[in-house]
């Protein structure tokens, strides 16, 4: 490597990065940095949703005791399964299960919700379930990599990464891609990472499942060294440094990657508190979310700061219901762990329904509610009191933004194990959530070693049908 180099990477760890280069702060810090995030894409197709807050329940919530009621599963309770089950299983189940939870219909739609959703409930009216999902895999991380990203055994970007790089940023003091408290097992970072996309599309996390929601912060934005006016000055040298002679042969896209990842950090300091600050929230907004109640204050502080964020312009908000002890995963004590986790999100979820639409947000704002996976209508576990992993039929709902209000598509067989009426597989899923946006899946393509890839590979069929 040339002297040259060397000699720049001195200059800029003992003047530019340092107090060294203060001097030149008068003459720049009065300057507008010119910005290198990508501004706002206008779709070639209709646009039905502006943005997208994707509601994550981690560990595979049971359709059969949430929103997809089958009286059959109810009758033949204790009986044997009387067709064959999946080749591949997770793990040994028993005779067939009955939902411990009774299922009424609402609203005008009259769509059937269990017990366990009294609040979401009460807003059948405005969603579409999708009762026929289905994945190939068993496995939390690699179902979870295949609804995030579109594979379950490759680095892809994912839909978050996707979505930012079809429509571009509608605030350039934010990212354009955030998730908040996302969980760190199972894929981790590569469930909202950008991979070969730019990076500037790749997820921003807000803390992680561990951590309390009020203390979620964006990690290495904070610089008590530096000055704005010093940080500013640092950015603007390291952005003429990259035009400049000196770097020719090196990587023009990777350098203007990381100069975008420090003007966004900068920018980020003073943009991101005050998104996250809900202290200037009322009261009534505050328990319309249930922060006024302890088992829904964490999930309903995720769900204020999202809407905050989605205020803001952000495109995707990811809120996921994840913590080591409040995930959807209930091999065993079905009854009290599911039970806990729906009175976790049941009203934050609801609130966030009747705030949006309160704000008028609800029209340009597709909200999505999804697991990995669902359970099985069979039993399993020592006290006949769980359902294993279930990839081969579960329930996803949609609302606002164009969503065919209190519809649903498709359905399982009558004990809800597999999709069968009008199946939609996850590249289906995807597909249409980007038709939502105004892309064009097949023609949403990144060329990268040697070939177009896609968030839904070669597959993927728009949905037609869930449309107003």
């Amino acid at each position: 490597m040339s002297d040259s180099f060397w000699n720049r990477r001195k200059f800029l760890n003992n003047g530019v990065m340092g107090l060294g280069f203060a001097a030149t702060v008068d003459t720049l810090q009065s300057k507008q940095l010119p910005l290198f995030s990508s501004s706002v894409v206008q779709p070639k197709y209709r646009q039905r949703a502006k943005r997208v807050i994707f509601l994550f329940m981690k560990g595979g919530p049971s359709q059969v005791d949430t929103f997809d009621y089958k009286p059959r599963l109810q009758r033949d309770h204790g009986h044997p399964l009387p067709f064959a089950k999946p080749k591949v299983q997770f793990a040994k189940t028993g005779n067939l299960l009955a939902s411990p939870w009774n299922f009424q219909r609402y609203g005008e739609c009259g769509h059937y919700v269990s017990d366990l959703f009294p609040k979401v409930a009460n807003h059948v009216d405005d969603l579409c379930f999708i009762h026929s999902m289905h994945g190939t895999n068993p496995a939390h991380g690699a179902a979870m990599l295949k609804l995030h990203t579109g594979s379950d055994n490759f680095i892809r970007p994912s839909m978050g990464a996707w979505v930012s790089y079809g429509l571009g940023s509608e605030n350039e003091n934010l990212p354009s891609f955030v998730t908040i408290c996302p969980t760190l097992a199972h894929g981790g970072s590569q469930n909202w990472g950008s991979a070969f996309l730019p990076n500037r599309h790749q997820g921003c996390p807000i803390g992680n499942a561990s951590v309390d929601p009020l203390d979620a912060k964006v990690g290495h934005i904070e610089n008590s060294r530096d000055s704005f006016s010093q940080q500013r000055a640092q950015i603007q040298m390291l952005r003429t440094l990259n035009q400049s002679s000196m770097i020719k042969g090196m990587n023009e896209q990777l350098w203007k990657e990381k100069i975008e990842n420090f003007e966004m950090a900068f920018r980020m300091q003073t943009s991101i508190p005050g998104v996250q600050d809900i202290s200037n929230e009322s009261e009534v907004t505050k328990q319309l979310y249930g922060l006024d109640q302890k088992i829904s204050e964490n999930f309903g502080t995720q769900c204020l700061i999202a809407r905050r964020f989605l205020e803001q312009g952000v495109r995707f908000v990811q809120v996921t219901h994840s913590a080591l002890k409040a995930q959807w995963d209930q091999h065993g004590n079905l009854r009290r762990d599911h039970a806990e986790r729906a009175a976790q999100v049941d009203q934050p979820i609801a609130g966030l329904l009747t705030d949006l639409k309160q704000r008028g947000m609800l029209e340009d704002t597709l909200v999505v509610w999804a697991g990995e996976f669902g359970r099985t209508p069979t039993v399993q576990g020592p006290k006949f009191d769980g359902r294993d992993h279930n990839p081969h039929g579960f329930t996803a709902w949609l609302a606002g933004a164009g969503v065919r209000p209190g519809f649903k598509y498709g359905s399982t067989d009558e004990f809800g194990y597999y999709a069968q009426e009008n199946p939609v597989h996850v590249h289906d899923f995807h597909a249409t959530l980007l038709a939502f946006l105004g892309i064009d899946h097949e023609e949403l393509t990144y060329h990268f070693a040697g070939r177009d890839f896609r968030l839904t590979d070669v597959h993927g069929r728009v949905i037609n049908e869930i449309f107003a």
